[in-house]
Protein backbone atom coordinates (compact mmCIF):
# COMPACT_ATOMS: atom_id res chain seq x y z
CA UNK A 1 0.00 0.00 0.00
CA UNK A 2 1.04 3.41 -0.96
CA UNK A 3 2.09 6.11 1.24
CA UNK A 4 -0.63 8.02 -0.32
CA UNK A 5 -3.28 5.58 0.13
CA UNK A 6 -2.28 4.91 4.04
CA UNK A 7 -2.30 8.56 4.99
CA UNK A 8 -6.16 9.00 3.42
CA UNK A 9 -6.77 6.13 5.72
CA UNK A 10 -5.60 8.04 8.36
CA UNK A 11 -7.53 10.80 7.89
CA UNK A 12 -11.05 8.35 7.58
CA UNK A 13 -9.85 7.42 10.97
CA UNK A 14 -9.71 10.92 11.95
CA UNK A 15 -12.90 12.04 9.94
CA UNK A 16 -14.45 9.28 11.65
CA UNK A 17 -13.86 9.88 14.84
CA UNK A 18 -14.58 14.05 14.41
CA UNK A 19 -17.88 12.47 13.12
CA UNK A 20 -19.14 10.13 15.43
CA UNK A 21 -17.35 11.83 18.70
CA UNK A 22 -17.84 15.59 17.82
CA UNK A 23 -13.92 15.58 19.86
CA UNK A 24 -12.41 18.97 19.38
CA UNK A 25 -9.89 18.37 15.91
CA UNK A 26 -6.59 19.31 18.16
CA UNK A 27 -7.50 16.47 20.40
CA UNK A 28 -8.05 14.04 18.06
CA UNK A 29 -4.69 15.13 16.12
CA UNK A 30 -2.90 14.83 19.48
CA UNK A 31 -4.28 11.56 20.52
CA UNK A 32 -4.30 9.55 17.11
CA UNK A 33 -0.18 8.83 16.84
CA UNK A 34 -0.43 7.05 20.31
CA UNK A 35 -1.79 3.93 18.84
CA UNK A 36 1.79 1.55 18.11
CA UNK A 37 1.11 0.71 14.52
CA UNK A 38 0.52 4.61 13.65
CA UNK A 39 3.49 5.47 15.27
CA UNK A 40 5.46 4.00 13.49
CA UNK A 41 4.36 6.10 10.20
CA UNK A 42 6.67 7.85 8.17
CA UNK A 43 6.47 11.71 8.22
CA UNK A 44 5.29 12.17 5.13
CA UNK A 45 2.36 9.96 5.76
CA UNK A 46 1.50 11.77 8.57
CA UNK A 47 1.75 15.19 7.42
CA UNK A 48 -0.50 14.50 4.15
CA UNK A 49 -3.21 12.54 6.81
CA UNK A 50 -3.25 15.51 9.10
CA UNK A 51 -3.44 17.90 6.30
CA UNK A 52 -6.55 16.42 4.72
CA UNK A 53 -8.17 16.09 7.93
CA UNK A 54 -7.50 19.35 8.71
CA UNK A 55 -8.25 20.91 4.82
CA UNK A 56 -11.64 18.27 4.74
CA UNK A 57 -12.99 20.16 8.22
CA UNK A 58 -12.05 23.83 7.08
CA UNK A 59 -13.79 23.72 3.96
CA UNK A 60 -16.56 21.03 4.85
CA UNK A 61 -19.71 23.14 3.67
CA UNK A 62 -18.44 23.30 0.32
CA UNK A 63 -17.22 19.95 0.28
CA UNK A 64 -20.67 18.62 1.48
CA UNK A 65 -22.86 21.22 -0.81
CA UNK A 66 -20.82 19.56 -3.45
CA UNK A 67 -21.24 16.15 -2.35
CA UNK A 68 -24.76 16.61 -1.88
CA UNK A 69 -25.37 18.19 -4.95
CA UNK A 70 -24.94 15.27 -6.51
CA UNK A 71 -26.33 12.47 -4.24
CA UNK A 72 -29.57 12.15 -5.96
CA UNK A 73 -32.12 11.30 -2.97
CA UNK A 74 -29.24 10.90 -0.55
CA UNK A 75 -28.64 13.65 2.06
CA UNK A 76 -25.41 13.70 3.59
CA UNK A 77 -27.01 12.60 7.12
CA UNK A 78 -28.36 9.43 6.07
CA UNK A 79 -25.05 7.94 4.30
CA UNK A 80 -22.79 6.02 6.14
CA UNK A 81 -20.36 7.90 8.28
CA UNK A 82 -17.44 5.87 6.00
CA UNK A 83 -18.94 6.45 2.82
CA UNK A 84 -19.90 10.33 3.79
CA UNK A 85 -15.91 11.00 5.23
CA UNK A 86 -14.64 8.93 2.07
CA UNK A 87 -16.12 11.40 0.00
CA UNK A 88 -15.24 13.90 1.65
CA UNK A 89 -11.56 12.90 1.62
CA UNK A 90 -12.25 12.56 -2.43
CA UNK A 91 -13.70 15.65 -3.25
CA UNK A 92 -11.83 18.06 -1.42
CA UNK A 93 -8.66 16.23 -3.38
CA UNK A 94 -10.48 16.62 -6.66
CA UNK A 95 -11.31 20.11 -5.88
CA UNK A 96 -8.14 20.97 -4.38
CA UNK A 97 -5.14 19.10 -4.92
CA UNK A 98 -3.27 18.76 -8.07
CA UNK A 99 -3.56 14.88 -7.99
CA UNK A 100 -5.29 12.96 -11.13
CA UNK A 101 -8.98 12.59 -10.72
CA UNK A 102 -8.93 8.91 -11.96
CA UNK A 103 -6.06 8.28 -9.11
CA UNK A 104 -8.34 10.29 -6.52
CA UNK A 105 -11.73 8.19 -7.39
CA UNK A 106 -9.93 4.81 -7.55
CA UNK A 107 -8.67 5.69 -4.14
CA UNK A 108 -11.93 6.44 -2.73
CA UNK A 109 -13.33 3.42 -4.44
CA UNK A 110 -10.88 0.89 -2.86
CA UNK A 111 -10.67 2.31 0.67
CA UNK A 112 -14.55 2.25 0.61
CA UNK A 113 -14.55 -1.62 -0.18
CA UNK A 114 -12.00 -2.01 2.49
CA UNK A 115 -13.92 -0.29 5.04
CA UNK A 116 -17.34 0.61 3.78
CA UNK A 117 -20.21 -2.21 2.98
CA UNK A 118 -21.15 -4.58 -0.25
CA UNK A 119 -22.01 -0.90 -2.04
CA UNK A 120 -19.75 1.60 -0.77
CA UNK A 121 -17.46 1.55 -4.12
CA UNK A 122 -20.54 1.66 -6.74
CA UNK A 123 -21.97 4.53 -4.36
CA UNK A 124 -18.95 6.28 -4.16
CA UNK A 125 -17.76 5.82 -7.48
CA UNK A 126 -21.13 7.48 -8.77
CA UNK A 127 -21.00 10.50 -6.78
CA UNK A 128 -17.16 11.31 -7.50
CA UNK A 129 -17.74 10.51 -11.04
CA UNK A 130 -20.75 12.93 -11.18
CA UNK A 131 -18.39 15.60 -9.36
CA UNK A 132 -15.69 14.84 -11.87
CA UNK A 133 -17.65 15.53 -14.91
CA UNK A 134 -18.74 19.06 -13.51
CA UNK A 135 -14.91 19.89 -12.79
CA UNK A 136 -13.90 19.47 -16.87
Amino acid sequence: MGNRRKAREYALYMLYAYDTSGLNPDYILKNFYTDFERAKASNRIKEYAEKLFKKVLEKKPLIDKTIESKSQHWKLSRMSVIDRNILRIATYELLFEDIDPPIIINEAIEIGKKYGDSESGVFINGILDAINKDLK
